[in-house]
């Protein structure tokens, strides 16, 4: 899938993501691949498709390596969360759901 994103920065980290999957260290994966501090796509998108694919069974703990690294913790949680919430498994805890505001009535709920 990385060939259909455009010859750029983001292609290029995706690449260097790919590369990373074995490294457990969200750290240093952060220094590499970047976090969201230079607010950019290319600096946003390869990290928190890294910590997806590193915790596609585990919303929680897809989210919890994207805030550990820093930067723009809201984006990229929120990519992360979005493709984790997108597998079978990849839910958000049922406690973190209770806790949360409810939808306005005029937004369908999401059928799962």
């Amino acid at each position: 899938m990385i060939a259909l994103v455009p010859r750029s920065a983001v292609q290029q980290g995706l690449r260097r993501a790919r590369d990373m999957l074995d490294y457990a260290n969200v750290t240093t994966v952060a220094a590499v691949l970047g976090c969201g501090r230079r607010t950019s796509a290319h600096d946003t998108v390869p990290f928190a498709l890294w910590a997806a694919a590193r915790h596609l069974g585990s919303f929680e703990e897809a989210f919890w390596a994207t805030a550990r690294a820093g930067g723009d913790v809201d984006t990229t949680s929120a990519i992360a969360g979005g493709v984790v919430a997108a597998t079978e498994r990849g839910a958000p805890p049922a406690a973190w759901l209770e806790a949360t505001e409810a939808l306005p009535e005029w937004l369908p709920a999401p059928s799962r």
